[in-house]
């Protein structure tokens, strides 16, 4: 599946079209912030993370 045009970027993450109009691929980033973007960090395997989150509330909503 090939990210065609980017649909929306926020702090969290990124969604993305694709070839397919009934699917869309949603990226997370690494960043953190806190007190309303006063501070900036980026920490390595929280966007995976927050993927793996996603991707259980999905499941069970589907059901």
């Amino acid at each position: 599946m090939t990210k065609t045009s980017l649909l929306y970027e926020g702090k969290a993450k990124k969604i993305w079209k694709t070839e397919d109009e009934n699917l869309l691929i949603s990226e997370f980033k690494d960043s953190l912030t806190a007190f309303n973007g006063e501070k900036k960090s980026s920490e390595e395997g929280k966007g995976a993370l927050n993927n793996q989150i996603s991707t259980e509330l999905f499941k069970y909503l589907d059901e």
